[in-house]
């Protein structure tokens, strides 16, 4: 039997991912530049938007997307440029980017992202909307939420310049599993070009979350649903999607910790074909609680959007984005991309 995902966690570097002071961080997704003519350097796709707002509700409306990089995988990483900065509300991605997913394939660089725009003035520290706590605010939240699209942008190389959409890669589907949303974009990109994308939905506000697939013969699609109902019955998000020694392999927050035992830790999943998933006997990929090199563990309310650096066809690090503390991030004083690197497939794990 094949030992758990989380058994391939190792203690995390204390000076490692990234961070900004003046910044909420979010969402890291890394790749290497070693096209000809290019760095060799890891660089980190990453969502941040100001401390100076909250991080509730904010990271809905005011998030853009940014680079960093770093001579190691582990980092740390240093700011280098926004990518993915606000443009014309008229466009569906045009006042907030966010969950960058870096790929690479065929010489050029695909980031897959979510984009929204609203119709409302855009939060500013004296003008702030706070999820939950007023009924206005509320509504204003939920009228950028539900704008959420999966978007995607292409460049020949990782420091651009990117071709932005001006339509989505994925639209709702009415009436359906999938009719209020599409967020939360991950794809698996075979040699020959075939492109699983797997993304969040769900069909109405408070309703659970769930995983789509839908399938293109190149990653910037035309892009087919497959299927009419969720790949699980799960509230579930954040799901990475990977191919490996034959097969798919998708890693995926647990909300309810229906899946992994344990409330917002992560789920593991694999699959032949992209369409039909299976769950092994242990299915926990990743919890809460951090192990680092130092010999000490911490416990933090939040560790979300989880993506791994794949080099040579295999996973070597994960990378998420966690609260500082054990509270969750609306009661959290600052949030950061963490990296914990990961052992050989099949070696036992020690700590």
């Amino acid at each position: 039997m094949e030992a758990p995902f989380i058994d391939r966690l190792l203690p995390a570097p204390l000076d490692g991912g990234f961070r900004m002071k003046d910044y909420w961080v979010w969402c890291g997704s890394v790749v290497r530049a070693d096209k000809p003519g290019e760095d060799g350097r890891y660089h980190m796709f990453a969502s941040r938007w100001s401390r100076a707002l909250s991080f509730s509700g904010h990271w809905i409306t005011n998030s853009e997307i940014v680079r960093a990089s770093s001579d190691t995988p582990e980092g740390p990483y240093r700011f280098e440029e926004v990518v993915l900065p606000w443009r014309h509300r008229r466009y569906f991605d045009g006042l907030s980017t966010h969950n960058p997913s870096i790929k690479k394939f065929d010489g050029k660089y695909y980031l897959y992202y979510i984009g929204l725009t609203y119709d409302f003035d855009i939060p500013t520290p004296e003008r702030q909307i706070h999820e939950g706590k007023y009924q206005e605010h509320k509504e204003l939240y939920r009228i950028a939420w539900r704008n959420k699209r999966v978007g995607l942008a292409v460049a020949d190389s990782v420091t651009g310049p990117w071709r932005r959409p001006t339509r989505p890669l994925l639209e709702p589907r009415p009436g359906q599993w999938d009719a209020l949303i599409t967020s939360n974009p991950s794809a698996a990109i075979r040699d020959d070009g075939h492109t699983v994308l797997i993304y969040k939905s769900t069909s109405g506000w408070d309703q659970p979350l769930h995983l789509g697939i839908a399938t293109a013969p190149h990653p910037e699609g035309p892009y087919t649903r497959v299927g009419d109902t969720p790949i699980f019955p799960y509230d579930v998000e954040d799901p990475f999607i990977w191919w490996e020694d034959g097969r798919y392999h998708v890693i995926m927050k647990d909300f309810k910790g229906e899946l992994c035992g344990e409330p917002d830790a992560g789920a593991y999943a694999w699959s032949e074909d992209g369409l039909q998933w299976h769950l092994p006997a242990n299915p926990k990929a990743y919890s809460r609680t951090l192990h680092w090199r130092d010999g000490t563990t911490t416990t933090h309310g939040n560790f979300e959007r989880p993506n791994l650096l794949i080099q040579n066809g295999h996973p070597t690090h994960l990378f998420a984005a966690i609260s500082s503390g054990p509270e969750p991030h609306w009661k959290s004083d600052s949030t950061y991309n963490v990296c914990i690197p990961l052992r050989a497939e099949g070696n036992e794990s020690t700590f």
